[in-house]
């Protein structure tokens, strides 16, 4: 007896949002299914301590992304745009510093959709000015969030919340980029991966 497939969007599937800096680069990861929406982790990359070094700090973002693609075997990406500011310097270190979150996702094979950050805002409060505090009060409203470990990173880790939660909402409406997920990798290819990581395989293969 073969049993009807389930329609993909009620399948489980996990998404990472990912809200770039330089200094602090918050991430989240949910999971979803139909409606129902889990929040698995939102919390930041902390690069203040490390200086000047942007070397250093692009590194550290690659690495970490790295970590938490092999922990939670995102099956997709959903990162926010830079915004055009005065400062050109800045805006070439920040898309550098997306540029690696990309990569890091596009080295496990991870599709990733990029959103301008007024339609992140647009989806989750219903205005695209909505200021970080309004953001995060919609996301408490409708979410049920852990506790984060420092205050201070609340926001930052909200934003990218947000970003996967958009993403969720748009069901990958935007152009998409990149291949198969992570996790149907390490499904179709169990040999290649060793440690920690094979021990995941179990996982990958349900979805």
């Amino acid at each position: 007896m073969i049993l009807p497939l389930a329609p993909t969007d009620l399948l489980p599937k996990i998404i990472m949002g990912v809200d770039p800096g330089t200094n602090i680069m918050g991430y989240a990861l949910i999971e979803v299914q139909g409606q129902r929406v889990k929040v698995l982790r939102y919390d930041v990359i902390d690069m203040q301590k490390m200086g000047s070094n942007h070397a250093l700090k692009l590194k550290k973002i690659f690495e970490r992304m790295l970590e938490l693609i092999d922990e939670f075997l995102p099956d997709e990406l959903a990162i926010e745009a830079p915004f055009y500011g005065v400062n050109v310097q800045s805006m070439l270190k920040l898309g550098r510093a997306q540029g690696m979150a990309i990569a890091a996702c596009l080295s496990r094979q991870i599709p990733y959709v990029e959103y301008a950050p007024t339609k992140v805002k647009q989806s989750v409060t219903g205005t695209g000015t909505a200021t970080k505090e309004q953001v995060a009060h919609m996301l408490r409203q409708t979410l049920t969030l852990p506790p984060i470990a420092e205050a201070s990173k609340f926001l930052d880790a909200t934003d990218a919340l947000a970003v996967a939660l958009c993403h969720h909402y748009q069901k990958g409406n935007n152009q998409k980029a990149g291949g198969k997920s992570w996790g149907k990798f390490l499904a179709d290819n169990p040999d290649k991966v060793a440690g920690p990581v094979a021990g995941k395989k179990k996982k990958a293969t349900s979805k």
